[in-house]
């Protein structure tokens, strides 16, 4: 396929690109080198219109095909932004920032729209527009939610929107993908356990707030057993159990917990969120002691429209020979809000046989560029085939 051959020349620069913001990471909403990079590049290219600081730091570059009778308006989405990791790659172009690490692979996200933006300025074989986003702040700062409400989507007039995600275990260059709901809704809680505290000698005379919160630990695990129905699917994970005292003698005052609730739907999802309130209020005044709950809601549930991945799918089928079908994922995107927004689809392509995402010695595949930029460039060329 010409596209294809095209990204197989490009593939050593592309690379470049990709190895160089990998060494130069930067978190959530802090992407300014980052940003400032992709805003160059696509001036070099040639985009019609390059616009900054939408959803604070995130880049948008509007790309006109040769015709525009359609009048058809696409979104192709990347994420910049790193994890607060140190890098244990060994890697010669590994993070030079102690404490940040492209660990999911933003680095290859970003560099593959950058491909495809300069394949699609070169050639504009195609008859509408194109709008390449480029987000900040995925790992847990919405920063698509920000773009979104900064009227990206109204703005550019946006009408569909494609995103895409590498994943490690796939064979490079492979597609899969899923109708419907895809990745999860995150969300997290803070449980305050107040007891009364006092001397490890005489429990008697105290209400054990540790004991307490550990009865609400194994509570909870009954959402998932008990209320919620077993075909649906809902993770209810405490990550972290802090007292107010270290020492050995003291029964603490007060234990908080900490936690993330991961659900498919809306009703699941506000099922888990009322029953982690009432379990925590209810085994905490059974045991005399007392329950503040925060429970904040985070990255929705991200959908994907059934129209757009079915063409979503026969496009990668196009550019690899085959797409198969991908299982559900409890982990969150925010994706999710565009989806929301626009019809759209997100895709999974293949990062082979590497380290998961947010693991220390995680690297992304330049092997995936090729395969990553032509399902860009094709999603384009065949959504709005040239006139």
């Amino acid at each position: 396929m010409p596209v294809k051959n095209r990204f197989a020349e490009l593939l050593p620069e592309i690379t470049e690109w990709r190895r160089d913001l990998h060494e130069n990471p930067e978190i959530l909403f802090e992407t300014h080198r980052t940003s400032a990079i992709v805003a160059e590049k696509l001036k070099t290219f040639g985009c019609d219109e390059i616009v900054t600081g939408i959803g604070r730091t995130g880049v948008v570059g509007v790309i006109k095909g040769k015709t525009n009778s359609s009048g058809k308006v696409i979104g192709l989405r990347a994420d910049m932004d790193a994890l607060p990791i140190h890098e244990q790659t060994g890697l010669d172009y590994a993070s030079k920032t102690d404490g940040a690490m492209h660990a999911c692979g933003h680095d290859g996200h970003t560099a593959m729209l950058l491909g495809a933006a300069k394949y699609l300025s070169e050639t504009r074989n195609f008859d509408g527009t194109v709008v390449v986003i480029f987000q900040p702040a995925e790992e847990g700062g919405g920063g698509g939610r920000e773009m979104c409400e900064d009227g990206m989507m109204d703005r550019f007039g946006i009408q569909e929107v494609y995103g895409m995600h590498n994943w490690p275990g796939k064979p490079v260059g492979s597609f899969a993908i899923r109708p419907g709901a895809f990745f999860a809704a995150t969300d997290q809680f803070e449980i305050v356990i107040e007891g009364k505290g006092g001397h490890a000698a005489k429990p008697q005379e105290t209400i054990d707030s540790t004991v307490v919160a550990s009865h609400v630990v194994i509570a909870l695990q009954t959402i998932a057993s008990r209320n919620v129905d077993p075909v649906d699917q809902v993770v209810v994970s405490v990550t972290s159990f802090e007292t107010s005292s270290k020492a050995f003698n003291v029964i603490p005052q007060t234990v908080t917990l900490k936690g993330t609730v991961r659900t498919l739907s809306s009703e699941v999802r506000d099922l888990a969120q009322e029953r982690v309130t009432a379990i925590a209020n209810g085994t905490a005044q059974m045991m005399g002691a007392e329950a503040r709950v925060n429970y904040m809601r985070g990255y929705p549930v991200m959908v994907n429209w059934d129209e757009q991945t079915e063409f979503a799918a026969s496009v990668a089928a196009s550019v690899s020979g085959d797409c198969a079908d991908a299982p559900l994922v409890m982990g969150g995107e925010d994706f999710a809000f565009m989806l929301e927004e626009r019809p759209g689809a997100y895709i999974l392509v293949g990062n082979g046989d590497t380290a998961a995402v947010h693991h220390p010695e995680y690297n992304f595949s330049d092997e995936a560029i090729p395969a990553g930029c032509s399902w860009w460039a094709e999603i384009v060329e065949q959504r709005m085939p040239a006139a």
